[in-house]
């Protein structure tokens, strides 16, 4: 069955063409090349740090190289210097010697005025001496045996230009006649390039150089000996030097990461070990192999482990003892408590009929009976906790409804002691799955501490919330805290002041267990404070029970604070004096 055909006058849906692919520009290109240098650079500074055996293999390495280039370096010195020197030698003493069989030969044709004028024409002279150039050239040639060349030039004289196994002039260089001609009286070297007739590549060779005067100029002797040979043995020489020095680079760094692991495995395996015995696998002992230095630390390593291990079993039985002692107690305590409660109930309410000392011992009896109590709430409490027996009943419920259910049970309390509450809430839900009990129990706590530390100035309560997780901050403008209080003011029974006395009668427990409310849910309770201008607690809880909290969606330190910080630290801090009391919180 064929589709059909759209009608006409009509269009035909225009296919969705592709997407194409945006075009990178140049600095988008280089950014992305900088970001990869920079994370395979950051790879390899932490498999180098982690690494000992790596590092000491590298150094090894390094250095050898560089011993082996610079003793490679002298060495191939030393050998070039030994071969060419008696090559020069032997070259310059047959060079001398030639230059001697030439001036002889050239010698012959030197005629006095008088006796040229007597017996030979003119222009005889030239002919004389063009035939001893000649004749030089020739006994040079057959002494010379292919074993090197000789050119002899005459810059006077045109046509004077003699030379023996077809060397081209032109390897007679400018700068060899200038220093042939710079020195008169002794032969000169130098290593230069030997060209052939109808050959465009020059050949390494050794040119001395050596002047020969007479009547008709100073004629130039070069020799040129062909150091193919020593060129091709210094070449392999130093080839070889190169194979021997990467070998012994190699099997110095070889020898090292052999020695090195020797070293590191013990090493290595210690570690590990422990590492596992920092885990809790206290039973962990590293395998003692020979007498060495590392056999002697695994020895100590062993006896440290298995003493840790003993003092770490009997800190556990006394601390179950200790646990065990104070659940015990709690819990005894509690029957004759309750009939002392009961008898004590009765006393209070019969006040009135007693004598005025006997009513006020009643209403102090009822008054520590309360106090009493809440104590032996509290301990039970840690008992669980250091137990492992505390769980959360979990509900979701919205925080606003947890913060202002404790700030009613504080306001009683803020009352007396003249002190304003101040909330901050969104107007939106604040929805978080946690155990209200304990959450309300952790705020209470906060806001009584807050109470009894603020001197009667305000206190501000604030809840924020992001998407994974909501915080309560409870900020007071009391006494503050000093350096280092922000973590012991957590421990149990502590107080920064000893000499001052709870005025709202406290166990000293409650910021103890409300940070256990907060790690048990998976959160955090924070403290900030400086002296003399407050402090502020931070709960903070993730939103959905069991997942990791990342963050929190209030500052620890409060915004006025941050806000000084920077305008003192600020080049001119010039501010007006409603600004300074706001920021005092005035």
């Amino acid at each position: 069955m064929s589709s059909p055909t759209p009608a006409s006058g009509t269009r035909a849906p225009a296919r969705p063409k592709p997407k194409k692919k945006a075009r990178r520009t140049p600095r988008q290109i280089v950014r992305g090349v900088r970001r990869r240098a920079r994370r395979t650079a950051g790879k390899v500074r932490r498999v180098w740090r982690r690494s000992l055996q790596l590092r000491v293999v590298t150094s090894t390495l390094v250095i050898s190289m560089t011993v082996v280039a610079v003793l490679g370096f002298f060495l191939m010195q030393m050998i070039d210097t030994a071969v060419l020197r008696g090559r020069v030698n032997s070259a310059t003493s047959e060079a001398q010697a030639n230059v001697t069989t030439v001036a002889s030969y050239l010698a012959q044709t030197v005629v006095t005025p008088s006796r040229q004028s007597a017996s030979a024409p003119d222009g005889d002279g030239d002919v004389l001496m063009d035939s001893a150039v000649d004749q030089a050239a020739d006994a040079l040639a057959r002494r010379a045996e292919s074993r090197y060349g000789v050119v002899i030039l005459n810059a006077d004289r045109v046509g004077e230009d003699r030379g023996t196994g077809n060397i081209d002039p032109r390897s007679v260089t400018p700068k060899l006649r200038d220093k042939v001609r710079q020195v008169k009286d002794t032969p000169q070297a130098m290593y230069t390039s030997l060209y052939y007739a109808g050959e465009q590549k020059g050949a390494p060779a050794l040119a001395i150089g050596a002047l020969v005067p007479t009547l008709y100029g100073d004629y130039e002797v070069y020799h040129f000996f062909p150091l193919e040979d020593e060129v091709h043995t210094l070449s392999t020489v130093q080839q070889w030097l190169v194979v021997v020095g990467a070998a012994l680079v190699l099997l110095l760094a070889a020898v090292a990461s052999l020695v090195t692991r020797q070293v590191v495995t013990p090493v290595r395996l210690a570690r590990q070990a422990a590492e596992r015995l920092a885990a809790g696998r206290l039973e962990e002992r590293l395998r003692i192999r020979g007498e060495d230095d590392l056999a002697r630390l695994g020895v100590s390593f062993n006896e440290m482990a298995s003493n840790l291990a003993l003092k770490i079993h009997q800190l556990e039985e006394l601390s179950h003892v200790q646990r065990q002692f104070v659940s015990d107690v709690s819990h005894e305590l509690r029957t004759p408590l309750t009939t002392v409660r009961m008898a004590a109930d009765l006393l209070y309410e019969a006040r009135e009929d007693f004598e005025p000392a006997a009513a006020r011992s009643a209403e102090l009896m009822q008054a520590q009976l309360n106090r009493f109590e809440s104590m032996l709430a509290d301990l039970l409490e840690i008992s669980r906790y250091d137990a492992g027996a505390a769980t959360l009943d979990i509900d979701s419920v919205d925080m606003r409804d947890v913060v202002l259910r404790a700030v009613g049970d504080s306001q009683p309390l803020a009352e007396r002691k003249a002190t304003r509450l101040d909330l901050r809430l969104p107007n939106e839900p604040c929805m978080a799955e946690v155990d209200s009990r304990r959450v309300e129990r952790i705020l209470r706590n906060l806001l009584f501490n807050a109470i009894e530390h603020g001197e009667g100035r305000d206190i501000v309560v604030t809840l924020g919330a992001d998407r994974d997780s909501v915080a309560v901050a409870v900020r007071d403008h009391g006494v503050g805290l000093k350096p280092g209080e922000e973590t012991m003011v957590f421990d149990r029974f502590w107080r920064a002041d000893p000499s001052r006395a709870r005025t709202i009668g406290g166990t000293g427990l409650g910021l103890a267990i409300s940070r256990e409310d907060a790690l048990l849910h998976g959160g955090w309770l924070q403290a900030w404070g400086v002296h003399g201008e407050g402090s502020q607690f931070r709960l903070s809880l993730p939103r959905q029970a069991g997942s990791e909290l990342r963050g929190s969606p209030l500052p620890l330190v409060p915004p006025e604070i941050e806000m000084r910080r920077h305008w003192r630290g600020a080049a001119t801090p010039v501010l007006s004096p409603a600004i300074e009391r706001h920021f005092d919180g005035d």
